[in-house]
């Protein structure tokens, strides 16, 4: 398990597609500029667009030090985690940490605040920027990403271009589809036409996992988002389970977390709680045995309760 001195560090975590991800987590609990109604750590409570040190900078690099000479075991050192870490004033100090370590850096954004340029300067430190995208529109940005009321969508597409006219990295794309949403072909050849854009080195088809914010966001199927991969540029692959080799730890994790559920239902919370992991980590785990079939998901007055099958 994570070791229980640090704060702002969790996993390594598998991931589906930067392999054993180390999150560094620069933001409390859904801190964000949206709120999702796909997001699997639930609604955002209150958005913000306001830019401050969430976090002590200099905390957070100490712990990475630390880790660095003492595991260093990942495939990538990932700015994520439980909120937007573009909305922490000092992101850019942690990348330029980062900047010159072996393991690549990667910064995980919903691309809101792209439209600044203090954010793009700091966000071209990152090895790999991988944005979101899933809307086409004001309105379709509404349904989907619901996103602070000041933020606009022709703004936030600006953003996004201009960041790819000025970095050098690596840019991917994460499109989140949901069925009777955003998933029907006419609606995606519009996502993906503006994706054209910004040229990204790889785009991801993603859906449903684990249980969203909202009820009524269903996953697409997999033949369904199979038929859509060709209507991007370069096509799009979909983003699959990890499928790498686990590490003793991430197994036992596992294991250590059906154990558990197979005495009683319990909450993303209450796993949490128990077992001091953070929250993005216990969601991974939780997906890798729902997509094994091991535990199941159920809503009870508005809380998701996973109990083994």
């Amino acid at each position: 398990m994570k070791q229980p001195d640090y704060h702002y560090l969790f996993g390594p975590v598998p991931s589906r597609r930067f392999g054993r991800s180390l999150g560094i987590d620069l933001t409390p609990h859904k801190t964000c500029s949206l709120d999702c109604v796909f997001c699997q750590l639930g609604r955002t409570p209150e958005k913000t667009l306001e830019r401050k040190a969430y976090v002590p900078t200099a905390e957070v690099i100490a712990e990475i030090d630390h880790w660095l000479q003492t595991d260093d075991n990942a495939d990538y050192l990932t700015l994520s985690g439980s909120g937007e870490p573009t909305l922490h004033s000092e992101f850019g100090s942690v990348l330029a940490h980062l900047h010159d370590q072996p393991i690549p850096s990667v910064l995980l954004t919903n691309g809101t605040l792209l439209n600044q340029p203090e954010v793009r300067d700091a966000a071209a430190l990152a090895r790999v920027v991988k944005v979101s995208l899933s809307a086409w529109n004001q309105r379709s940005f509404e349904w989907v990403n619901r996103p602070h009321h000041q933020l606009a969508f022709g703004s936030y597409i600006d953003g996004l271009k201009q960041f790819r006219d000025a970095f050098g990295g690596q840019l991917w794309l994460e499109v989140f589809l949901l069925s009777g949403i955003n998933a029907m072909a006419r609606d995606v050849e519009k996502i993906a036409r503006l994706s054209r854009d910004l040229k990204p080195d790889r785009i991801h088809l993603n859906t449903i996992a684990r249980p969203p914010a909202e009820d009524f966001a269903a996953e697409v199927p997999m033949a369904q988002l199979e038929e859509l991969t060709g209507l991007f540029d370069p096509p799009a692959h979909i983003a699959a389970e990890f499928s790498g080799q686990r590490s003793k730890t991430i197994k036992a994790n596992e294991e250590t977390i059906l154990a558990m559920l197979k005495r009683r239902p319990c909450t993303i919370e209450q796993i949490e709680a128990t077992f001091g992991m953070h929250i993005n980590e216990v969601s991974k785990y939780l997906g890798a045995l729902m997509k094994n079939d091991q535990i199941r998901a159920n809503r009870k007055n508005k809380a998701v309760y996973y109990a083994a099958r």
